[in-house]
């Protein structure tokens, strides 16, 4: 069975690369960090989400509460 010359050399930078990776003596603190990091934004993100969410749950009770309750008419304008 014939294998291109290309497909060869290919093979052969992949397996240097994955050694590389493999024995890298910091590979894992790499992983850590984009965990932290990831941890972090998601908790921002939450935090700001509650805050945006209570917010308008303020303004809308408020709202409420100065048009009476928000009508329950038909949807016409008072003639």
């Amino acid at each position: 069975m014939f294998t291109p010359p290309w497909f060869t050399y290919l093979i052969a930078v992949l397996h240097v690369r994955l050694d590389r990776a493999r024995n890298a003596p910091s590979r894992g603190a790499s992983a850590v960090e984009w965990v932290i990091i990831t941890a972090i934004i998601a908790g921002v993100a939450l935090g700001l989400a509650t805050l945006i969410r209570t917010l308008v749950t303020q303004k809308q009770a408020e709202i409420q509460s100065n048009f009476g309750g928000g009508g329950g008419g038909t949807g016409k304008p008072p003639s």
